[in-house]
């Protein structure tokens, strides 16, 4: 499941799901648009797992639950818990961090 955030509530769905996975991004942000239809890839392959994507400048409480210095960031979230982070714009290293939130 792939959804947008359309409010600053990301904590609450962490709280609500068990695995979540977040693509941090900009409407200004090249790569983040690069790597969107990679992230709901990837979002289809891992249907028991949340992925959402939060426009960073919309939603600073969203944001903060992450270190968000770059563009794109992604972070993964499990039974409510921060677990890690990358920020990158290769298809490879985000697989590997969707697996590692997603295997265990």
């Amino acid at each position: 499941m792939i959804q947008e955030l359309t409010e600053d509530n990301l904590s609450q769905l962490v709280k609500d799901s068990n695995t979540v996975i977040v693509q941090y991004s900009a409407s200004w942000c090249g790569n983040c648009r690069i790597m969107k239809p990679k992230f709901k890839k990837l979002a289809s392959e891992n249907e028991n797992t949340t992925f959402v994507i939060v426009d960073a400048e919309k939603y600073p409480e969203s944001r903060k639950m992450a270190t968000v210095d770059n563009l794109p960031t992604f972070a993964t979230f499990k039974e409510g818990s921060f677990k890690n982070q990358v920020q990158t714009n290769k298809f490879d290293v985000l697989k590997e961090l969707v697996d590692e939130v997603t295997n265990n």
